[in-house]
């Protein structure tokens, strides 16, 4: 059973090319997977597949839990068809839990992913390290509370999830916690639901931009993100928002068949 292991600002990802939709996917297999010590490492499993015509991102979170989309797996899913051969080179469409979503790959191995609206539709409180830190509730087909805050980011313990309000976010929500730092240019880190602090979050960042600009009274713009794992540069729309930024195949090989059929 082939593997390849890639990374989108070093949130990384195991794929599984399923061109049949043979595999069973179960959730003890997607944490076996992604767990750092008895298997592969990863913060997400990205499953291969057709459907109705076109390629399908089937995307699990290290605990198994199915996620409705991941802006930095849609980059390294992108990369890795032109790299199989599946798709040449440039603009596309992938299908996600949150709409099909089209994405450019470009030849210095980056791509540009349409991630569809950023809806502010709220301002909620994120608890963390003890104080409460009041953000924006953007929609970015999953749920983000993104924190704009002048209390250094590099200071906060993300060790433990970060309290959120539960009615508002009866699913879990993605905590985002976002310094300005120069001319529209910010740095982020991220609690991811499901899976913890990671170093880079493709949705967050277009969430971070997006509660940055309504903290202005925008609804438009333009910035970069400076995440753990790198950097990605973000533009909100009136009707959609763009994420550019690398995508990296680093290996492949197979699973073990025996140690896959004992997880299931």
């Amino acid at each position: 059973m082939e593997f390849v292991k890639g990374h989108g600002t070093e949130n990384d990802f195991v794929v599984l090319p399923d061109l049949d939709d043979a595999l069973d996917l179960t959730v003890a297999r997607v944490q076996a997977l992604c767990d750092r010590q008895r298997g592969l490492g990863a913060d997400g499993v990205l499953r291969v597949v057709r459907s109705e015509g076109k390629w399908f991102m089937d995307y699990r979170n290290a605990d198994g839990s199915i996620a409705e989309m991941c802006g930095n797996g849609l980059r390294v899913f992108a990369r890795y068809l032109v790299d199989a051969g599946h798709q040449p080179q440039g603009e596309f469409v992938v299908g996600t839990r949150a709409g099909d979503k089209t994405v450019t790959t470009h030849p210095d191995g980056s791509v540009t992913n349409d991630m569809g609206p950023a809806r502010v539709t709220g301002t909620s409180i994120a608890a963390v390290d003890g104080q409460g830190i009041g953000g924006f509730a953007v929609d970015v087909g999953n749920p983000h509370l993104a924190c704009v805050t002048d209390v250094p980011v590099d200071g906060f313990d993300l060790t433990v999830p970060p309290g959120f309000d539960p009615v508002m976010f009866p699913h879990g929500v993605n905590v985002e916690l976002i310094n300005t730092i120069g001319d529209n240019a910010l740095r982020m880190r991220v609690y991811e639901r499901g899976v913890g602090e990671t170093r880079s979050c493709g949705t967050g960042t277009v969430a971070s931009v997006a509660s940055w600009l309504a903290g202005q009274g925008r609804t438009t713009g333009s910035a970069t993100v400076d995440v753990l794992g790198g950097q990605v540069f973000v533009t909100i729309e009136p009707t959609t928002s763009t994420l550019t930024g690398p995508a990296v195949l680093v290996a492949r090989g197979e699973l073990d068949k025996s140690w896959w059929d004992a997880l299931a």
